[in-house]
């Protein structure tokens, strides 16, 4: 654990402390789990937007894609009556589709990665409204999949499976980060994409593979979403989602530069910013401020990191000079 993830984690240790004196009722059985399931729920999201983040790219429209995938998992399997276990499939692979095409569009004709995502956040919201005539999409009065809601819905001894299911996407998504080869080339590329070129690494495959995994985790993340809600309204479900998905990703290292980051921060930011929400909810402060606080977050983290940047950087000027005057006096 880094320096930057143990001031996260001892963060939240004050903020929960804080906020259990205020209000005890944060310590509750059913309030840690609401919360352990939410931060489930976005973990997901923001562990793919890492991904792109970490290339010095940006995926503004996971909110989008989990209004579109969503609608269309409830309207196979409660409408058309398509089998769950081949529509949860379906929509990772249209997920990895969706992060296929960004990534073709941003490394084949050099599109801008804001250009690209900010351009599907408008398709795939307008996509969902017309599939569903701007109506809402959910389940028949006692239409049940009891196996799905329990993966997707459902608690094993208590802990919400959805935050089981990120801990798991977790490990698996740090082994892939920190132990392995793609791992390192995705953060060459953050680093110096040219360099990265000219070392041998095929960056246009690697920043596509990015954006295929940002595709997969927020297709799994819609159909989790669309089991807790099991009701969908595509004008409003999923909205700024990617915020917080990104406020997570900030929040825990990943410079937006790119080449900077961990997976735990990710985990750690995603916690911070669900946190803060139920501080929100149980200080009674007006829920129209959710959106400010996420903002205020964005900056702080940005602003935290930018000077985090400049510092080390002279840190390391400093050594250097240190170290050529030693080799100075040496001879």
């Amino acid at each position: 654990m880094s320096k930057k993830d143990l001031g996260l984690l001892i963060l939240i240790l004050v903020v929960g402390a804080v906020v259990a004196i205020i209000n005890p009722r944060f310590l509750l059985p059913i309030n840690l789990a609401n919360t352990s399931n939410l931060i489930g729920l976005f973990g997901i999201l923001a562990i793919g937007q890492a991904f792109v983040i970490i290339t010095g790219g940006i995926e503004l429209s996971v909110g989008s894609v989990v209004a579109l995938l969503g609608v269309l998992f409830v309207d196979f399997i409660a409408t058309r009556g398509m089998a769950w276990p081949v529509a949860l499939p379906l929509i990772l692979v249209l997920g990895g589709m969706i992060g296929l095409a960004h990534g073709w569009l941003i490394t084949r004709l050099k599109l801008q990665p804001f250009v690209v995502t900010l351009c599907g956040l408008l398709i795939y919201r307008g996509a969902a409204r017309f599939y569903t005539a701007d109506g809402t999409a959910g389940f028949a009065f006692g239409q049940n999949f009891p196996e799905l809601e329990f993966l997707t819905a459902g608690r094993s001894y208590g802990v919400p499976n959805s935050f089981i299911a990120l801990i798991v996407i977790a490990i698996v998504m740090w082994v892939v980060l920190h132990r392995s080869v793609f791992g390192r080339y995705l953060y060459a590329i953050g680093k110096n994409e040219e360099a990265a070129k000219y070392s041998g690494i095929r960056t246009g495959r690697v920043v596509m593979a990015a954006y295929v995994i940002c595709g997969v985790l927020t297709a799994l993340s819609a159909i989790y979403f669309a089991m807790y809600t099991r009701s969908i309204s595509p004008a409003s479900h999923g909205q700024f989602y990617e915020l917080y998905a990104i406020a997570a990703a900030v929040l825990g290292g990943f410079s937006l530069r790119g080449g900077e980051g961990s997976l735990i921060g990710v985990i750690l930011g995603t916690v911070l910013l669900q946190e803060l929400q139920n501080l929100v909810n149980l200080l009674g402060i007006p829920s129209s401020l959710n959106f400010a606080v996420m903002g205020g977050v964005i900056l702080i983290g940005v602003l935290v990191d930018q000077q985090w940047g400049v510092y080390r950087e002279r840190r390391l000027m400093l050594e250097a000079t240190r170290k050529g005057m030693a080799g100075a006096s040496a001879e």
